[in-house]
């Protein structure tokens, strides 16, 4: 990875890890802005981590630019020895494919499509070289995902697929964006899943649907009372698919603050992943469910 660094204006210093996503460029980027933290560097007023990449705003009444990318730079090196380990969730997701909303709303927005003539879901299994639909969602569901960020919408997670790069979905955004997506769509576009945490405008290709809540500003919802935004950077997400029946039910507990989400606690190690794929995967669903 070839690290680069630039001035955004006065106040800004924006470090990319590398031109294209990876796990190892998220975790050079964590251990710095970890580092960054840890040292109370002075004249920093803020830290945002984004896909294997940063910024820093900082006051230049308090610290020199110059003097800010050197202790950075420092702390780049260190962050090279850094352990690969990270202590974090695996979280089972439920996801309604092929729902009545997201269906609606890619019919009002076909025009703005690669293939007015079909569906997203189709799109994208073709695009991918599956035969079926079902095929597709299935590769979608059966590995994990990471989330790599949270973020461009306040709760909205961006995820990255555990799987080999040669196995990763990829599939381009709307030629034009819509007006509208539904509230907890999953969508993806380019090699990033995500989850609309919000109703609102949006381009990513639409798959389904989820009835767990991801952000409430309200803090109402029982899993999210002590902070409104549910995912967090490295985060693993395991999708599982439901039906209409399911989903009714979920929703119906959702509202009742009887749900809570299948959460576990597991060590994500980079290495020992790039060394045994499947065999890590493996091991993380074992962990979710209790095996």
């Amino acid at each position: 990875m070839q690290t680069r660094y630039s001035y955004g204006g006065d106040e800004h210093i924006f470090v990319e890890m590398d031109e294209e996503m990876s796990l190892e460029a998220f975790f050079k980027s964590m251990s710095i802005t970890n580092a960054v933290r840890a040292a109370r560097i002075e004249g920093i007023t803020e830290i945002c981590p984004a896909n294997g990449s940063f910024q820093i705003k900082f006051d230049p009444d308090r610290i020199a630019p110059d003097a800010l990318m050197g202790a950075l730079q420092a702390l780049e090196q260190a962050a090279e020895q850094a352990d690969k380990r990270l202590e974090t969730r695996i979280i089972e997701v439920p996801v309604f494919y092929r729902d009545p909303w997201t269906t609606e709303t890619l019919r009002r927005f076909r025009e703005r499509h690669q293939d007015p003539q079909s569906t997203d879901l189709d799109y994208a299994a073709r695009m991918n070289g599956y035969d079926t639909v079902e095929q597709f969602i299935h590769a979608h569901h059966a590995a994990p995902w990471f989330v790599s960020m949270v973020g461009f919408v306040a709760g909205l997670p961006f995820l990255y697929q555990l799987v080999e790069r040669s196995r990763q979905i990829q599939v381009p955004k709307y030629l034009r964006p819509r007006t509208d997506t539904p509230k907890h769509t999953i969508g993806h576009g380019g090699c990033f899943g995500c989850v609309y945490s919000v109703r609102g405008a949006g381009g990513y290709q639409m798959f389904g649907i989820t009835p767990m809540p991801i952000y409430d500003p309200t803090q109402k919802v029982s899993y999210l009372r002590e902070f409104m935004v549910f995912f967090r950077p490295g985060d693993i997400v395991k999708w599982k698919p439901i039906d209409r029946e399911e989903y009714d039910a979920i929703t119906a507990d959702v509202a009742a603050n009887r749900y809570e989400p299948r959460i576990r606690k597991v060590t994500f190690d980079l290495d020992g992943f790039n060394a045994d794929i499947d065999g890590t995967n493996q091991r993380l669903m074992e962990t979710l469910h209790g095996v």
